[in-house]
């Protein structure tokens, strides 16, 4: 009987109206046999395969090689050649399938390597794997038999499940072609934001002043005078508002790394006994046991009345302070680290207790110029989330595009 079925995907590109094949996929790949017995490459041309960036030179993306003294039985792989690595990773239990766009090399036996047959475009094959909810469904019913927890598949035997392709590579071509502009344009955007974000970084490093100076090195035009040293206890006054019980609260909680604050997410329910208070939108909140991680953060409109314990206090601006000058200021390393570690001491996992956070220095400019500081930096904030968000909308695009045009 036949195993011969016929399938199409719900996107295609005009012109294309063939169904879809199933067929194996050792009727469009070989594995290959080509070793380096005459170790025309060396170590330097040890290839390694990166889920992110493909195949790579060994040395050049991990910065030394890992060959064993001998390279005569590494693999060797050309260009367009497929490449699956058998052994599992953090990412896979399965590992990944890549095609080589690049440079001849070499691979360890780790790896396993095929040759395209004329029928198949080998960076479809790899756009095809590209899912790995699809790899590890194709993959599980080959793994060796007796391998225990192993999940390795042996070279030939990865070759012999059944995959739905187009009959024309044409077809193919034009797909793996849509997905590396794709690619290439997502590329663009995450450069773009680490751009974004480096550029805060540098901003963040000139218009404040460094330690033991009281003027930065970067100004707004009409803005002369020191900045002047305080205390943040000064500028904050603590809210203890009384709310619920741990087992009713609608909780927030401070993130690390100044990622914000967010409603907390439970697996079970809180204690009753157990003392909540109510934070209000715009409140400033920092975790005690968090400090040297920068769990700072503004409290949301959109969290306006949700709750914390006194580990994560709030607090309301008083006397002047702009609240996103102080978020920037109190999350600048010199700060919450220098200050966190003095504080700290010797000992670990130390709580910034309110009364210490209160007595940290704290310079300090007018409130003109701190608002001009502050709404440049929220400018530039949701700048970058629009970045961010143009960012995940492409990699959903892509995953819901992997869906739609493979069978």
């Amino acid at each position: 009987m036949s195993d011969k079925i016929t399938k199409s995907p719900d996107i295609r590109f005009a012109g294309f109206t063939d169904a879809w094949e199933q067929r194996r996929l050792n009727e469009y790949l070989t594995t290959s046999k080509i070793k380096n017995r005459d170790e025309r490459f060396r170590k330097e041309d040890v290839l390694s395969v990166s889920g992110e960036f493909g195949i790579v030179n060994q040395i050049e993306f991990q910065g030394r090689s890992f060959a064993g003294v001998s390279v005569a039985t590494y693999g060797v792989v050309e260009k367009d050649d497929v490449v699956y690595t058998k052994s599992p990773l953090k990412s896979n239990p399965f590992g990944i399938i890549k095609s080589n766009n690049g440079q001849a090399g070499i691979v360890s036996t780790l790896y396993a390597v095929y040759k395209p047959n004329d029928n198949v475009d080998s960076k479809f094959v790899e756009r095809y794997f590209e899912s790995h909810q699809r790899l590890n469904s194709y993959l599980l019913p080959l793994v060796n038999k007796g391998a225990k927890n192993d999940m390795k598949v042996s070279d030939d035997n990865a070759l012999s499940g059944m995959v739905v392709y187009p009959v024309e590579v044409d077809e193919q071509r034009k797909i793996s072609s849509f997905f590396n502009q794709l690619d290439n344009l997502i590329t663009l955007h995450q450069r773009e934001l680490e751009l974004l974000k480096d550029t805060k970084k540098v901003l963040l490093q000139k218009m404040f002043p460094k330690v033991e100076t009281d003027v930065p090195e970067i100004r707004f035009a009409g803005f002369t005078e020191a900045w002047e040293q305080h205390e943040v206890g000064e500028f904050l006054e603590e809210s203890k508002i009384k709310g619920s019980d741990g087992s009713v609260a609608k909780k927030l909680t401070v993130k690390l790394w100044r990622k914000g604050i967010v409603l907390k997410e439970e697996i079970y329910k809180g204690s009753i006994s157990t003392q909540y208070y109510i934070r209000k939108s715009g409140q400033f909140m920092y975790g005690k046991l968090d400090f040297l991680n920068q769990a700072f953060g503004i409290v949301p409109d959109e969290l306006d009345g949700y709750e914390s314990t006194l580990d994560s206090p709030a607090f309301d601006f008083k006397n002047e302070l702009n609240p996103t000058f102080f978020l920037e200021y109190v999350a600048l390393e010199r700060f919450y680290k220098y200050q966190g570690n003095i504080a700290n001491g010797s000992r670990k996992a130390k709580r910034i207790h309110i009364d210490t956070f209160f007595r940290m220095p704290i310079f300090v400019p007018s409130y003109e110029e701190q608002q001009k500081i502050g709404l440049f930096f929220k400018q530039l904030d949701d700048i970058i989330d629009l970045y961010q968000c143009e960012l995940n909308s492409l990699r959903i695009l892509k995953k819901l595009l992997l869906q739609k045009m493979f069978v």
